[in-house]
């Protein structure tokens, strides 16, 4: 009876370790082929266009100018370190690569999907995938809630570069949205399209502050200031300009804020929360 309950639970370990690996390695082939899409839509590009000429097609008050975009390359050289930290075996029984699961591998296929559907133009689509992906990142961040506010090198490795990737995916999502309404023939009516840019950004930043005050993430708010200033930089609309300056501004204030509320109380400090 011994052996046949030894023998058991070394079958259950061996199955748990099957399935950790496994988690690894789709993890990892996600990251691959997102880049690879990626990089093939700046290179090539695909379909004959870049993203940045098909977004100026949709000229909305909350597209950020062209250089914002380079974020991208810092965003993937977070998650390459994530990759690569969830990959090795000292990290495959880790609790909290375990509780995410194959969400990164998940919102890598989304992100990959949507470069696809956009260079191709099938933009009826790329909303309902953008927003998958917003969801997949925001099931992610309060999966490593506690990983945020206990420290350590998965505060680093795992929650930073996750936070970043949702910060610029919620600044993506919502240009995305704008400028399909944009295609639809919304104009802001009956607002006007400066009024309505300044209700979006109000958001980004009620969004923005929401994430600091509570989860004191800082690394999604940095994302956001990027990403304003970049909209500011870009616009002509008076208003707009205004707005996202100021946005970036009182962003930048919380952030300085929570530091150093940080300070004071370091058990409430996290470097990516």
């Amino acid at each position: 009876m011994t052996a046949n309950r030894t023998g058991g639970s070394n079958t259950r370990q061996t199955g748990a370790m099957d399935k950790d690996l496994r988690r690894q390695l789709i993890n990892v082939i996600a990251f691959v082929v997102t880049v690879t899409i990626n990089g093939a839509a700046v290179a090539l590009p695909l379909n004959g266009l870049t993203t940045a000429e098909i977004s100026d097609r949709f000229p909305v008050l909350v597209t950020p100018a062209d250089y914002v975009f380079s974020i991208w390359s810092v965003i993937y050289l977070l998650l390459l370190v994530f990759t690569v930290w969830q990959a090795l075996p000292r990290t495959r029984t880790d609790e909290a690569l375990r509780s995410i699961g194959y969400l990164p591998a998940l919102a890598g296929a989304l992100n990959a999907v949507w470069v696809v559907l956009w260079h191709y133009e099938i933009f009826d689509l790329t909303v309902p995938v953008m927003l998958g992906l917003l969801a997949t990142l925001i099931a992610i961040h309060v999966k490593l809630r506690g990983v945020r506010r206990a420290g350590g090198a998965d505060r680093w490795l795992v929650a930073l570069p996750l936070s970043a990737y949702l910060g610029w995916i919620t600044v993506a999502t919502i240009a995305n949205i704008s400028q399909m309404l944009y295609r639809a023939g919304y104009r802001g009516e009956p607002i006007g399209e400066g009024a309505w840019s300044v209700i979006i950004l109000a958001v980004g930043v009620a969004i923005a502050l929401a994430m600091l005050l509570r989860e004191a993430d800082w690394a999604f708010a940095l994302v956001i200031i990027w990403a304003y200033v970049g909209i500011a930089a870009k616009q002509d609309e008076l208003i707009t300009v205004l707005v996202a300056l100021v946005g970036a501004v009182i962003v930048a204030g919380a952030i300085a804020y929570v530091l150093l509320r940080a300070r004071r109380t370091p058990a409430a400090v996290t470097g990516a929360s």
